[in-house]
């Protein structure tokens, strides 16, 4: 019985140190330039958000992406990030829910 105890315990310490490897530490974001770039949920800490929308497109991700630069673009965001990329049940429609940053 103390052993499947122990055994438990052990299990649970794996766990709970396991957890901390997937949480991310935070890195700076890339110095700004004349265009927005995409930044990864990790660089957006200190940022202060702009804005929030989805875009649906009909294609390939890398169509929705582009409709996303452009969009971040025109509403003079130094960041982006996207949040969700998913293919939507219309096959050949994606849909991608973005977050402005300054």
């Amino acid at each position: 019985m103390k052993s499947l105890s122990v055994m438990v315990t052990a299990l649970g310490l794996l766990a709970l140190a396991g957890c901390s490897v997937l949480e991310g530490k935070p890195v700076p974001p890339p110095p700004p330039t004349h265009q927005a770039q995409e930044i990864q949920r990790d660089q957006a800490g200190s940022l202060q958000v702009l804005d929030r929308f989805s875009v649906e497109r009909r294609g390939s991700p890398m169509d929705v992406e582009h409709v996303v630069r452009v969009k971040a673009n025109a509403a003079h965001a130094t960041y982006y990030q996207i949040v969700a990329l998913s293919e939507l049940i219309t096959s050949g429609k994606w849909r991608a829910d973005v977050i402005l940053y300054r």
